[in-house]
Order: C-alpha cells, then sequence, then structure tokens
C-alpha cells in the first residue's frame, strides 16, 4: 500500500487558524491566505472512510487546478499558487452560505426526487414525460444550503434564499451567471474529452474588496458527475444504466455492502486491496478528464513534503 495523507496538523508562520473539512484542511495565514490541503480522505453519505486512498488529494487538488485555470477567463477564482501537489494557496474569501448545484441530465438526486413524483426541484419545474439520465431542454440551477442541524445538505429555492437573505439579489444575479458559464465551458471541456457533465456544484466567496470569485474544488470527480458520451443514446433508448465517471462506484460498493450513512449502520471493511482498486479509479478518473497521464508525486514521506514546499512559498 502506498503512503497515504489521513491528517495534517501543520504549524505555519503567521497562521490564524485550521478548519478541517470531510477531505480538505484549510489552513489561516493572517486573514490574508488560506493554504488549502487535499488529503486522501474519501468522504461518502456525509461519512469520512477509515482509510485513504492513495493518491486521491494529488488528483483532486490537480483536476481543479486544471479547470480553474482553464475558466479563469470567464469567472475570477480564489487560485493564487499550487507549490505541492496537495496544496492550493489562495485569497482568504467569504463563503456564500449556498451552493450552487446545476444539472444539465435528469441524474441522481434528481432522478430520485422525480420518480417519487416531484416536478418542481428547489421551485425549478422539471418537464413530465422524462427518464433518469434524460438531458434537460436547458441546465437548471438547484441550489443547496447545509441544514440547520447537522451537516447535510438542503435543497433551497432561488425564492427562499433570497426571502431569507442568505445572499442578496444583486449578488445572487452574479452567482447564477457565473454558474451557467463555468458549466458551459465545463461541458465544452468534458465533450473534447468524449465526456458528458452531467451536473455539478461550484461554491463562491467574496474577497476583502468584495469581488466575488470562485472557491473551493470545480469539475473534479467528487464534485461533479459525468457520463461517458460514446454509447449514452443507446444506453438511453434501452433504459440501461449510463457508463458513469464520478465516485458513484464508491457509493454503489458502500449499498451493496450495506450501508448508506444511516444511523445504526457501520462502514464495511475495505481492504487493501479494495482500497488500491479504488485509488487506481481515481487515476483513471484523472487521465479521462485532463486526457493527461497522472504522474504520480513522491509518497515516501507526505507530511514533510507538503511542509517543506508550502514554508518555501510563503518565504518567497
Amino acid at each position: 500500500m502506498s503512503n497515504t495523507i489521513i491528517d495534517t496538523n501543520f504549524s505555519f508562520p503567521n497562521q490564524k487558524n485550521l478548519y478541517k473539512g470531510k477531505v480538505r484542511e484549510v489552513y489561516n495565514i493572517n486573514d490574508n491566505l488560506l493554504i488549502m490541503v487535499a488529503t486522501d480522505r474519501l468522504s461518502a453519505f456525509d461519512v469520512v472512510m477509515p482509510k485513504g486512498i492513495p493518491y486521491k488529494g494529488q488528483i483532486l487538488n490537480q483536476i481543479a487546478t486544471k479547470m480553474m485555470k482553464a475558466t479563469e477567463d470567464l469567472v475570477p477564482n480564489w487560485l493564487v499558487s499550487t507549490p505541492d501537489p496537495n496544496v492550493a494557496i489562495g485569497h482568504l474569501c467569504e463563503p456564500f452560505k449556498v451552493e450552487m448545484v446545476i444539472r444539465g441530465y435528469m441524474s441522481g438526486h434528481a432522478a430520485r426526487e422525480y420518480k417519487a413524483g416531484k416536478r418542481l426541484l428547489c421551485g425549478v419545474p422539471m418537464p413530465d414525460g422524462m427518464k433518469e439520465n434524460d438531458k434537460f431542454p436547458e441546465p437548471i440551477i438547484t441550489p443547496a444550503t447545509k441544514a440547520e442541524q447537522g451537516d447535510h445538505d438542503e435543497d433551497i429555492s432561488r425564492e427562499d434564499i433570497l426571502k431569507r437573505g442568505i445572499v442578496s439579489e444583486e449578488d445572487y444575479v452574479i452567482l447564477e451567471d457565473y454558474t451557467r458559464k463555468l458549466f458551459q465551458r465545463g461541458t465544452e471541456i468534458a465533450a473534447k474529452q468524449g465526456l458528458i457533465l452531467v451536473d455539478t456544484k461550484y461554491e463562491f466567496g467574496k474577497t476583502k474588496d468584495g469581488k466575488i470569485v470562485l472557491i473551493d474544488e470545480i469539475h473534479t470527480p467528487d464534485s461533479s458527475r459525468y457520463f461517458y458520451a460514446d454509447g449514452y443514446n443507446e444506453r438511453q433508448e434501452k433504459e440501461e444504466p449510463q457508463k458513469q465517471l464520478s465516485k458513484e462506484f464508491v457509493r454503489q460498493w458502500l449499498i451493496s455492502n450495506g450501508f448508506q450513512g444511516l444511523e445504526g449502520q457501520s462502514v464495511p471493511f475495505m481492504s487493501d486491496e479494495y482500497i488500491e482498486t479504488v485509488s487506481e479509479r481515481y487515476i483513471e478518473l484523472y487521465e479521462n478528464i485532463t486526457g493527461e497521464t497522472f504522474e504520480k508525486a513522491d509518497v515516501s514521506n507526505i507530511q514533510s513534503r507538503i511542509e517543506a514546499n508550502v514554508l518555501e512559498y510563503l518565504e518567497n
């Protein structure tokens, strides 16, 4: 098994605090910069799995970096530098308390709601007569916000966001515009790789000078769902499942082993062999999404490597 990075506890110069998310750990430097370390932790059904996945953090960080650079002409983003394969450094931002979810196809959560008889998702109508994985006439924006209790995402409509004052109307118009532009560009990038960008989420924040920027990951297999374009129409006509490129394969394995993150359920044992197959799938995702060969970073001592690279950046 390769060495993995599960947890970090660095002490950088001028460090104010450390926030630990499900997968990323974020260091605040002097209320000016954020150092985001992508760990190898794997989260599914809002639960962090007990073992790390080799190279997963590097893969997510490098896809997000490439996609930020491929969209910066359309939408400004928080990124300043990537001094290490697992690290992104960017401007400190105040995050908006909504995730901008956009769906080009009726899949995943939207399909489950549709099957349950709902034709309105986050206040947006879904046409009658659709099959799972059909393309929407136009992409729909279905925002999510963190639930009052716990860490689960909750659907919310544009009207409720504005009514509850979560985002001002002036800002929300910009978030919607940016979301559509990013999804269009992401769709074009995916098409060049023989892929369909099915749905994804974007997160935005405000810099100190009030500029709205894209933050966090973008177009990664953790935040997005991709289909293979080849054979899509045939599979739809036969009502067969689509070939997916996302971490859905992990969710399906967990479900088949009796785990969906529900109370009383425990995470099934993941053998080293299974972990290795998950790592290989993530590398496959990277190469399919970017069209580039994945180059494994030196993992003989990831903690020391990250610390040295970040310190060198901060000193310069």
